[in-house]
């Protein structure tokens, strides 16, 4: 049947738009090094994003407080890796990844934790309100901004780089940056998983059964409601997993990081089709080549750019790529 094809279309637009650029640059070594720094800051949009999709498109929550469990992932990073120094300063990766992992998962456990404590607190009682969902969860925002600031201090922190994830590969004439093959790497990993746990496993089946009929879903015997606290646990440790990459990514923190990248983050799920992983996917990587594209091609124009491809996108398709069909 026709409706159950499956959508190709939107998977052209990311390869559509590296080709449509390279005459703009003309040089193949400066395009590929461009595309390669697009798509790495795509997969660490996609994993900060990845978590507000999940938790929009199977909770229809508006969390607008997602900057916070971004910039609180990026804060411990620099607690956990400020004291693993002897590891982060070696010339051997599996040493730095022997601290980084380490960070990661510290980072995870925390944001996760907040978020935890959010979902209870401050979401719980504004389930199905979403004009007070945004409101509450912004103030929510600001106060675990404030809360980072008590913590480690209203000043920029540097993050640098493990030893052996800085410099590049050269791939002929182009420079690759390392931490950049790696952010790539990670991003795959993060998205196969979700892919894998929503369409493979029990939880997944249970989880997207309970979005379309509670109800039913409840009669059988399940808790849904835990179900969905477990998603948004989730969704907040992969914004603390986002916020490490994306404070290595900067080299350094700020206590309003999570606010800044928040705007990249809504624009990616408005392309993706609000609630779509795969969709977030396409969006993260379309906003990450075009912030570079743009920021080479026209610095000036830079900053507006991802809006108007947002608006590009839902003149196409109102409703985003791939649209969440119970929304």
């Amino acid at each position: 049947m026709k409706n159950l094809d499956f959508d190709w279309k939107p998977l052209v637009l990311v390869p559509l738009l590296a080709v449509l650029v390279f005459p703009f640059i003309g040089s193949s070594s400066t395009w590929l090094t461009l595309t390669m720094a697009g798509l790495a800051m795509g997969m660490i949009i996609f994993i900060i994003a990845s978590g507000l999709t999940l938790i929009f498109g199977l909770m229809d929550v508006l969390n607008f407080g997602h900057g916070v469990f971004i910039a609180l992932g990026a804060f411990v990073a620099t607690s956990v890796l400020g004291a693993m120094n002897d590891w982060t300063g070696s010339h051997e990766l599996w040493r730095n990844l022997v601290a980084v992992i380490p960070a990661m998962l510290v980072a995870m456990l925390v944001a996760g934790a907040v978020g935890l404590a959010f979902e209870r607190f401050i979401v719980r009682p504004v389930y199905g309100q979403h004009l007070k969902q945004i409101l509450i969860t912004m103030g929510g925002m600001i106060i675990g901004e404030e809360m980072i600031k008590v913590i480690w201090g209203p000043e920029q922190i540097p993050l640098p780089l493990p030893e052996a994830m800085r410099g590049s590969l050269l791939l002929g004439d182009a420079a690759i940056e390392k931490y950049r093959l790696i952010a790539v790497v990670v991003g795959v990993l993060v998205f196969g998983l979700l892919a894998w746990t929503l369409a493979r496993t029990k939880i997944g089946l249970l989880i997207r059964a309970g979005v379309q009929d509670r109800e039913m879903v409840e009669s059988l015997g399940y808790r849904i409601k835990r179900l969905f606290i477990g998603v948004f646990v989730i969704g907040s440790a992969l914004a603390g997993l986002g916020g490490v990459m994306w404070g290595l990514y900067q080299q350094n923190v700020i206590p309003q990081m999570g606010a800044q990248v928040n705007v990249l983050i809504f624009i990616v799920i408005i392309i993706g089709g609000l609630g779509s992983t795969g969709g977030a996917l396409i969006g993260a990587l379309l906003v990450g080549l075009m912030a570079n594209y743009t920021g080479f091609l026209a610095p000036k124009v830079a900053l507006f750019s991802n809006i108007a491809l947002m608006a590009a996108v839902l003149l196409w398709r109102p409703q985003g790529l791939y649209p969440v069909t119970n929304r």
